[in-house]
């Protein structure tokens, strides 16, 4: 527990639909900004979701003013010094791009870890009181001076504004902005994870993507220990189902990248559970706010996972929107959201289209636009 939970919060009370990392900063700092904040999802309770997450200095910046968690979190992470792409057939080295071989230009570190976590690590920065789980939101009304919100459990709620962090099919930009299915990009990702052991038997990099002309393999450890090895992958493919996530297998995985090096083949054939799931994606939203609710993250600029900056994107909005909200004020929140807006429209935005063009880092090139921004440098204009 952190010396802030003990406060009296006493600033407007701050609605939060979706628990996700963009949620969870958001809460966090908000919390610390002297908000009543309270944090709905859906979810009975926290589950470690089987995923690997990259943070680049540009998160952690950010997660430094959550009581240290960015160095809680960088002792248990693994720390690339240098991200490798490499050429799918025979491993020719196409790139190899500083991360924390150069950590002081960057000011902070660039961490690989397991989703699950680091979303524990990120939840035990919120008061507990604070997080509701169970609550699924059916509904919400905007009466001009607070927000009353329906829950699935029939808990109702009120705030003085609400924030709509729950993702590519958020309820709360549905509600706003109307009922859109997301769109099927013609991707699959399969996502699997092995034991270091394995990875480190057959000679793993720390961190890689290998590249084919049609498909890809992204590899890496996901803590300090290197106990834990994680494949996610994309590939064109069929998705029908309404699902978000299905079983797959170690033999889809085998033929979606027959051909591939050696090393690659190695990593599947340690591989016991995979998943797939389809890449959906969605187009820019013309505005992310309406009266007294906000959107950030997936919820207002979803995009494919290509550049590993979704969660990344999340977590930037949930920092300017709570500098925008302490800074600006709830008085005015037509200009504070706009000034919100305006300060993430153009970053967002340019991450989208290189994560959906799948290029990053595929060649030579400087990352420091992306991995070396800080919001906190932003000057938020109104």
């Amino acid at each position: 527990m952190t010396q802030h939970a003990h406060h009296t919060q006493t600033g407007p009370r701050i609605g939060i639909a979706g628990a996700g990392l963009g949620g969870v900063t958001a809460a966090g700092l908000l919390q610390r900004a002297g908000f009543d904040v309270v944090l709905f999802d859906q979810a009975p309770g926290f589950s470690r979701l089987g995923a690997g997450i990259q943070f680049g200095p540009n998160v952690l910046k950010i997660l430094s003013h959550l009581d240290g968690l960015d160095r809680k979190l960088t002792a248990m992470s693994c720390l690339p010094d240098y991200w490798v792409s490499r050429k799918w057939d025979d491993g020719t080295v196409m790139a190899e791009i500083p991360l924390n071989a150069e950590r002081a230009r960057y000011g902070a570190p660039y961490i690989t870890i397991h989703r699950g976590d680091l979303h524990q690590a990120m939840l035990d920065c919120i008061d507990p009181a604070r997080v509701r789980w169970g609550h699924r939101l059916v509904d919400f009304t905007d009466n001009g001076h607070s927000v009353s919100l329906d829950f699935e459990n029939g808990a109702r709620e009120t705030v003085d504004v609400l924030i709509g962090s729950d993702g590519i099919n958020s309820r709360v930009r549905e509600k706003i902005f109307g009922a859109e299915e997301a769109v099927y990009t013609g991707w699959v990702a399969h996502r699997a994870i092995i034991p270091g052991a394995a990875a480190r038997a057959l000679g793993a990099d720390v961190n890689a993507k290998w590249w084919s002309p049609d498909r890809h393999i992204v590899c890496y450890y996901l803590d300090r220990d290197q106990d834990e090895f994680y494949l996610v992958t994309g590939e064109p493919g069929e998705w029908t189902d309404r699902s978000g996530q299905l079983p797959s297998s170690r033999a889809a995985l085998k033929a979606a990248f027959e051909g591939f090096h050696p090393l690659v083949q190695g990593y599947i054939d340690a591989t016991d559970t995979v998943t797939q799931w389809p890449l959906k994606t969605r187009d820019p939203l013309p505005v992310w706010s309406r009266g007294r609710t906000v959107l950030l993250g997936d919820a207002c600029h979803p995009m494919k996972p290509h550049m590993a900056q979704g969660a990344a994107m999340a977590v930037e909005d949930a920092a300017v929107l709570t500098r925008c909200l302490a800074e600006l004020g709830t008085q005015d929140l037509e200009r504070t959201f706009a000034a919100y807006y305006a300060a993430r429209k153009t970053r967002a935005t340019r991450v989208q289209s290189v994560s959906n063009a799948n290029t990053w880092l595929k060649a030579p090139e400087d990352p420091y636009w992306c991995y070396g921004d800080n919001v906190y440098d932003l000057k938020l204009g109104t």
